[in-house]
Protein backbone atom coordinates (compact mmCIF):
# COMPACT_ATOMS: atom_id res chain seq x y z
CA UNK A 1 0.00 0.00 0.00
CA UNK A 2 3.14 2.36 0.92
CA UNK A 3 3.38 2.93 -3.29
CA UNK A 4 -0.09 4.43 -3.62
CA UNK A 5 0.43 6.38 -0.59
CA UNK A 6 4.04 8.06 -1.85
CA UNK A 7 2.54 11.45 -2.79
CA UNK A 8 0.32 11.72 -0.34
CA UNK A 9 2.61 11.01 1.87
CA UNK A 10 5.48 13.63 0.34
CA UNK A 11 2.83 16.13 1.16
CA UNK A 12 3.03 15.48 5.16
CA UNK A 13 6.66 14.97 4.89
CA UNK A 14 7.38 18.58 2.98
CA UNK A 15 6.56 20.17 6.60
CA UNK A 16 9.50 21.81 7.30
CA UNK A 17 9.09 23.01 10.79
CA UNK A 18 10.92 21.05 13.65
CA UNK A 19 8.15 20.55 15.98
CA UNK A 20 4.78 19.49 14.39
CA UNK A 21 2.28 21.92 16.00
CA UNK A 22 -1.78 22.03 15.17
CA UNK A 23 -1.52 25.06 12.54
CA UNK A 24 1.81 22.77 10.89
CA UNK A 25 -0.72 19.70 11.21
CA UNK A 26 -3.45 21.82 9.36
CA UNK A 27 -1.74 22.98 6.58
CA UNK A 28 -0.80 19.56 5.93
CA UNK A 29 -3.96 17.77 6.26
CA UNK A 30 -5.63 20.49 3.58
CA UNK A 31 -2.89 20.15 1.22
CA UNK A 32 -3.28 16.33 1.04
CA UNK A 33 -6.93 17.39 0.99
CA UNK A 34 -8.47 16.95 3.81
CA UNK A 35 -11.73 18.89 3.98
CA UNK A 36 -11.24 22.13 5.98
CA UNK A 37 -14.30 20.81 8.17
CA UNK A 38 -12.68 17.62 9.23
CA UNK A 39 -8.78 18.80 9.68
CA UNK A 40 -10.53 21.20 12.17
CA UNK A 41 -12.17 17.99 13.66
CA UNK A 42 -9.33 16.47 14.06
CA UNK A 43 -7.34 19.10 15.46
CA UNK A 44 -10.55 20.01 18.07
CA UNK A 45 -10.19 16.49 19.36
CA UNK A 46 -6.42 16.40 20.18
CA UNK A 47 -5.88 17.12 24.01
CA UNK A 48 -5.55 20.56 24.41
CA UNK A 49 -1.80 21.84 24.38
CA UNK A 50 -0.38 23.29 21.08
CA UNK A 51 2.19 20.69 20.60
CA UNK A 52 0.93 17.25 18.39
CA UNK A 53 1.25 14.02 19.75
CA UNK A 54 2.37 11.25 18.19
CA UNK A 55 -0.10 8.48 19.55
CA UNK A 56 -3.03 11.31 20.31
CA UNK A 57 -2.90 12.24 16.61
CA UNK A 58 -2.97 8.58 15.52
CA UNK A 59 -5.87 7.19 17.92
CA UNK A 60 -8.18 10.42 16.57
CA UNK A 61 -7.54 9.47 12.58
CA UNK A 62 -8.88 5.68 13.65
CA UNK A 63 -12.08 7.41 14.55
CA UNK A 64 -12.84 7.66 11.08
CA UNK A 65 -12.43 4.40 9.45
CA UNK A 66 -14.60 2.51 12.16
CA UNK A 67 -16.99 0.99 9.59
CA UNK A 68 -15.78 -2.68 8.90
CA UNK A 69 -16.37 -4.64 6.15
CA UNK A 70 -16.98 -8.67 5.94
CA UNK A 71 -17.02 -10.65 2.59
CA UNK A 72 -20.81 -12.26 2.75
CA UNK A 73 -20.85 -15.91 2.94
CA UNK A 74 -22.82 -16.78 -0.37
CA UNK A 75 -22.37 -18.62 -3.01
CA UNK A 76 -22.41 -18.07 -5.50
CA UNK A 77 -21.25 -14.26 -4.06
CA UNK A 78 -22.10 -11.37 -6.08
CA UNK A 79 -20.69 -8.05 -6.61
CA UNK A 80 -22.18 -4.89 -8.46
CA UNK A 81 -19.83 -2.54 -9.10
CA UNK A 82 -21.63 1.07 -9.73
CA UNK A 83 -19.78 4.57 -10.12
CA UNK A 84 -19.38 7.26 -13.29
CA UNK A 85 -17.70 6.87 -16.71
CA UNK A 86 -13.92 7.52 -15.76
CA UNK A 87 -13.49 6.03 -12.75
CA UNK A 88 -12.00 3.02 -13.80
CA UNK A 89 -15.05 0.36 -13.16
CA UNK A 90 -14.72 -2.31 -16.05
CA UNK A 91 -10.67 -2.48 -15.50
CA UNK A 92 -11.98 -2.87 -11.39
CA UNK A 93 -13.94 -5.35 -12.15
CA UNK A 94 -11.06 -7.43 -14.07
CA UNK A 95 -8.63 -6.40 -10.68
CA UNK A 96 -11.45 -7.48 -8.45
CA UNK A 97 -11.95 -10.96 -10.41
CA UNK A 98 -8.50 -11.56 -10.04
CA UNK A 99 -8.04 -10.77 -6.58
CA UNK A 100 -10.74 -13.54 -6.12
CA UNK A 101 -8.93 -15.90 -8.94
CA UNK A 102 -5.61 -15.90 -6.89
CA UNK A 103 -7.58 -16.42 -4.26
CA UNK A 104 -8.55 -19.78 -5.97
CA UNK A 105 -11.74 -18.66 -6.16
CA UNK A 106 -13.76 -19.62 -9.61
CA UNK A 107 -15.05 -16.21 -11.25
CA UNK A 108 -17.31 -15.25 -13.19
CA UNK A 109 -18.08 -11.65 -15.23
CA UNK A 110 -21.30 -9.75 -16.23
CA UNK A 111 -21.10 -7.11 -18.55
CA UNK A 112 -23.80 -5.03 -17.43
CA UNK A 113 -22.50 -1.60 -18.48
CA UNK A 114 -24.54 -2.00 -21.97
CA UNK A 115 -24.51 1.59 -22.41
CA UNK A 116 -20.52 1.88 -23.43
CA UNK A 117 -20.43 -0.66 -26.52
CA UNK A 118 -16.53 -0.19 -25.14
CA UNK A 119 -16.87 -1.31 -21.82
CA UNK A 120 -18.33 -5.04 -23.32
CA UNK A 121 -15.48 -5.19 -25.47
CA UNK A 122 -12.93 -4.28 -22.87
CA UNK A 123 -14.27 -6.76 -20.37
CA UNK A 124 -14.37 -10.05 -22.60
CA UNK A 125 -10.90 -8.93 -22.89
CA UNK A 126 -10.12 -9.24 -19.32
CA UNK A 127 -11.94 -12.49 -19.19
CA UNK A 128 -9.66 -13.84 -22.09
CA UNK A 129 -6.59 -12.54 -20.68
CA UNK A 130 -7.85 -14.32 -17.04
CA UNK A 131 -9.20 -17.19 -18.53
CA UNK A 132 -12.81 -16.26 -17.12
CA UNK A 133 -16.04 -16.71 -18.48
CA UNK A 134 -17.76 -13.38 -19.17
CA UNK A 135 -21.70 -13.12 -19.67
CA UNK A 136 -22.90 -10.06 -22.28
CA UNK A 137 -25.25 -8.70 -24.44
CA UNK A 138 -25.53 -6.48 -27.63
CA UNK A 139 -25.01 -2.86 -26.76
CA UNK A 140 -27.65 -0.97 -25.39
CA UNK A 141 -29.35 -3.95 -23.88
CA UNK A 142 -31.01 -5.07 -20.53
CA UNK A 143 -28.38 -4.60 -17.97
CA UNK A 144 -30.88 -6.21 -16.18
CA UNK A 145 -30.94 -8.85 -17.91
CA UNK A 146 -27.20 -9.12 -17.68
CA UNK A 147 -27.31 -9.15 -14.44
CA UNK A 148 -30.00 -12.27 -14.09
CA UNK A 149 -28.04 -14.15 -16.61
CA UNK A 150 -24.16 -13.70 -14.86
CA UNK A 151 -26.05 -15.16 -11.51
CA UNK A 152 -27.96 -17.73 -13.16
CA UNK A 153 -24.79 -19.13 -14.98
CA UNK A 154 -22.82 -18.91 -11.81
CA UNK A 155 -25.04 -21.39 -10.20
CA UNK A 156 -25.44 -23.45 -12.74
CA UNK A 157 -22.00 -23.75 -13.14
CA UNK A 158 -21.24 -23.77 -9.38
CA UNK A 159 -18.97 -20.70 -10.03
CA UNK A 160 -18.30 -19.11 -6.20
CA UNK A 161 -18.11 -15.60 -7.33
CA UNK A 162 -19.97 -13.37 -9.85
CA UNK A 163 -18.97 -9.57 -10.81
CA UNK A 164 -21.35 -7.59 -12.91
CA UNK A 165 -20.17 -4.09 -14.29
CA UNK A 166 -22.73 -1.61 -14.87
CA UNK A 167 -23.22 1.46 -16.76
CA UNK A 168 -21.25 4.93 -15.21
CA UNK A 169 -23.60 7.22 -16.57
CA UNK A 170 -23.85 11.00 -14.61
CA UNK A 171 -24.75 9.86 -11.05
CA UNK A 172 -27.91 12.80 -11.26
CA UNK A 173 -28.98 10.91 -14.48
CA UNK A 174 -32.85 10.81 -14.07
CA UNK A 175 -32.71 6.96 -15.46
CA UNK A 176 -29.78 5.81 -13.57
CA UNK A 177 -31.69 5.14 -10.42
CA UNK A 178 -34.52 3.21 -11.71
CA UNK A 179 -31.77 1.19 -13.70
CA UNK A 180 -29.77 0.36 -10.33
CA UNK A 181 -32.59 -0.69 -8.49
CA UNK A 182 -33.98 -2.27 -11.73
CA UNK A 183 -30.73 -4.09 -11.69
CA UNK A 184 -31.19 -4.94 -7.96
CA UNK A 185 -34.23 -6.43 -8.22
CA UNK A 186 -33.86 -8.84 -10.67
CA UNK A 187 -30.50 -10.19 -9.32
CA UNK A 188 -32.69 -10.82 -6.15
CA UNK A 189 -34.75 -12.92 -8.23
CA UNK A 190 -32.33 -14.66 -10.07
CA UNK A 191 -30.52 -15.60 -6.31
CA UNK A 192 -32.22 -14.28 -2.92
CA UNK A 193 -30.00 -11.50 -1.42
CA UNK A 194 -28.17 -10.78 -4.26
CA UNK A 195 -26.14 -8.95 -4.92
CA UNK A 196 -25.01 -9.76 -1.56
CA UNK A 197 -22.19 -6.53 -2.35
CA UNK A 198 -23.34 -2.88 -3.71
CA UNK A 199 -19.07 -1.67 -4.01
CA UNK A 200 -18.97 2.29 -5.55
CA UNK A 201 -16.17 2.93 -7.62
CA UNK A 202 -14.54 6.55 -7.25
CA UNK A 203 -11.44 7.94 -8.87
CA UNK A 204 -9.19 8.90 -5.99
CA UNK A 205 -7.50 11.91 -8.00
CA UNK A 206 -11.28 13.34 -7.57
CA UNK A 207 -10.26 14.82 -4.10
CA UNK A 208 -13.51 16.53 -2.47
CA UNK A 209 -15.25 15.66 -5.75
CA UNK A 210 -15.51 11.93 -4.87
CA UNK A 211 -17.13 12.91 -1.88
CA UNK A 212 -20.29 14.13 -3.67
CA UNK A 213 -20.28 11.30 -5.89
CA UNK A 214 -20.57 8.80 -3.34
CA UNK A 215 -23.51 10.71 -1.28
CA UNK A 216 -25.27 10.76 -4.37
CA UNK A 217 -25.13 6.97 -5.16
CA UNK A 218 -25.88 6.23 -2.14
CA UNK A 219 -29.05 7.80 -2.04
CA UNK A 220 -29.80 6.06 -4.93
CA UNK A 221 -28.82 2.30 -4.05
CA UNK A 222 -27.74 1.82 -0.64
CA UNK A 223 -23.91 0.91 -0.80
CA UNK A 224 -21.73 -1.70 1.38
CA UNK A 225 -18.91 0.03 0.62
CA UNK A 226 -15.82 1.82 -1.46
CA UNK A 227 -13.59 0.73 -4.31
CA UNK A 228 -11.32 3.71 -4.71
CA UNK A 229 -8.92 4.09 -7.63
CA UNK A 230 -5.70 5.80 -9.02
CA UNK A 231 -4.58 6.70 -5.67
CA UNK A 232 -0.89 6.03 -6.97
CA UNK A 233 -1.20 9.22 -8.85
CA UNK A 234 -2.40 11.85 -6.76
CA UNK A 235 -1.22 13.40 -3.67
CA UNK A 236 -5.29 13.61 -2.22
CA UNK A 237 -5.37 10.88 -0.26
CA UNK A 238 -6.38 13.01 2.56
CA UNK A 239 -9.91 12.67 1.09
CA UNK A 240 -10.78 8.78 1.96
CA UNK A 241 -11.24 10.47 5.71
CA UNK A 242 -14.17 12.66 4.32
CA UNK A 243 -15.45 9.22 2.11
CA UNK A 244 -15.44 7.31 5.40
CA UNK A 245 -17.02 10.05 8.07
CA UNK A 246 -19.83 11.29 5.07
CA UNK A 247 -20.86 8.30 3.99
CA UNK A 248 -20.14 5.64 7.42
CA UNK A 249 -19.48 3.46 4.79
CA UNK A 250 -16.04 1.24 4.63
CA UNK A 251 -13.17 1.80 2.13
CA UNK A 252 -12.92 -2.16 1.13
CA UNK A 253 -10.34 -2.25 -1.94
CA UNK A 254 -8.04 0.85 -3.25
CA UNK A 255 -6.52 0.74 -6.83
CA UNK A 256 -2.82 1.15 -6.47
CA UNK A 257 -1.67 1.53 -10.32
CA UNK A 258 -2.73 0.02 -13.95
CA UNK A 259 -1.74 -3.72 -13.77
CA UNK A 260 -4.13 -6.10 -13.00
CA UNK A 261 -2.59 -7.01 -10.16
CA UNK A 262 -3.38 -3.46 -8.59
CA UNK A 263 -6.11 -3.50 -6.14
CA UNK A 264 -5.73 -4.49 -2.80
CA UNK A 265 -7.59 -4.35 0.54
CA UNK A 266 -7.85 -1.52 2.20
CA UNK A 267 -5.90 -1.06 5.74
CA UNK A 268 -7.28 1.49 7.72
CA UNK A 269 -4.49 1.08 10.36
CA UNK A 270 -1.56 1.20 7.73
CA UNK A 271 -3.21 4.23 6.26
CA UNK A 272 -3.35 6.10 9.33
CA UNK A 273 -0.04 4.81 10.98
CA UNK A 274 2.09 5.92 7.42
CA UNK A 275 0.32 9.25 7.38
CA UNK A 276 1.20 10.09 11.06
CA UNK A 277 4.72 8.88 10.78
CA UNK A 278 5.37 11.10 7.44
CA UNK A 279 3.93 14.34 9.26
CA UNK A 280 6.38 13.31 12.26
CA UNK A 281 9.35 12.38 9.77
CA UNK A 282 10.50 15.88 9.95
CA UNK A 283 10.34 17.26 13.70
CA UNK A 284 13.14 15.31 14.87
Amino acid sequence: MLNFLSKTLNVFKSNTSQVVTKDVLLDALLEADVSYEIAEEIIYYLPPQERVNKDDLERVMKTYFLYSHELPSAKPLVTMLIGVNGAGKTTTSAKLANLHKKAGKSVILGAGDTFRAGAIEQLKLWGERLGLPVIASKANGDPASVAFDTISSALARGIEVAIIDTAGRLQNHKNLGAELEKIVRISNKALNGAPHQKLLVIDGTGGQNSINQAKAFNELIKLDGIIITKLDGTAKGGALFGVARELELPIVYIGTGEGVDDLQGFSADFFVKSIVEAIFSRSH
